[in-house]
């Protein structure tokens, strides 16, 4: 078993530590026969994804760290097996001298890990600081510098149980490529909104919300808190129907379509029930 990398979005507050201490290790340093000297700018060996989901006031950021996935079938070296190679640990490195003007490369990356560098004409990626662990670290400049957790890295017995639900940031091509970098947590959709009395002009507390996915009849349940918002993180992406139902009041029920994005089903008005 080699390296690998298990990455937690949950645990990323979008620092981007990592990106920094990659640059720090590889602008101006060259690390041959490992790597050549990272532009300045241009390159991200490692990137954080950041996304804004939702619509206001219902809004939450993701981020996603994304970095060479260092396949066990990596397309790369299959587009140039003389100018990129897997090393005994798992790392995929591409030489800097044998890859020099090889631009297809680049385009050869299903995961937008390869960077051309001009000035050296050389693709360059993600190495895992492969000079660093030849030195005695045992993890990664990225790794080292993570404040939260959020990136790890160790051989793959290391984290066995929790790989079994881990999943990959491209799963159509997965069982294609064999990556070695690994996701928990990885964003799903939130379904959210708010409970209100529009004739008395008040939130409604303590409201019980029954989240229901309209093609499997899947039952999420939850409650209003102290601002009348409720919310359901990490559901799928599907179409639901929302039912609310609080004392004193009738049951109303809306839908919410959280199949291409995040969905705040905004205030949903709720009326008194007949005495």
């Amino acid at each position: 078993m080699g390296k690998v990398f298990v990455i937690d979005p949950a645990k990323c507050n979008g620092c981007r530590n990592c990106q920094i201490a990659c640059k720090d290790e590889h602008c101006d340093n060259d690390w041959s026969p490992v790597a050549l000297p990272q532009p300045d700018t241009g390159h991200f060996w490692i990137g954080v994804n950041e996304t804004v989901r939702g619509s206001v006031p219902k809004v939450k950021v993701s981020y996603v760290v994304e970095l060479c996935q260092h396949c066990g079938d990596a397309p790369c070296m299959k587009a140039a097996p003389d100018a990129v190679y897997r090393r005994d640990d798992g790392l995929v490195i591409v030489d800097p001298e044998k890859a020099k003007g090889k631009r297809e490369l680049v385009e050869a990356c299903p995961y937008g890990a390869i960077f051309w560098n001009e000035e050296y004409d050389v693709p360059q990626k993600c190495t895992g600081c492969a000079h660093l662990l030849d030195e005695g670290w045992t993890v990664p400049r990225c790794v080292d510098a993570c404040p939260h957790d959020a990136i790890r890295f160790g051989d793959e017995s290391e984290f066995a149980d929790e790989l079994g639900s881990a999943e990959f940031i491209a799963p159509e091509r997965a069982d294609v490529d064999r990556p070695c970098v690994y996701y928990l947590n990885l964003p799903k959709r939130f379904v959210a909104g708010v409970v209100v009395d529009l004739e008395s002009d008040e939130v409604v507390v303590g409201a019980q919300i029954t989240l229901e996915n309209a093609e499997t009849s899947e039952l999420l349940q939850t409650e209003t808190d102290e601002f009348g918002d409720f919310w359901f993180h990490q559901v799928d992406a599907a179409l639901y129907n929302v039912y609310v139902e609080a004392e004193g009041y009738m049951t109303r029920m809306v839908k919410a379509d959280a199949t291409s994005k995040d969905c705040n089903a905004g205030p949903i008005d709720v009326f008194a029930a007949a005495e």
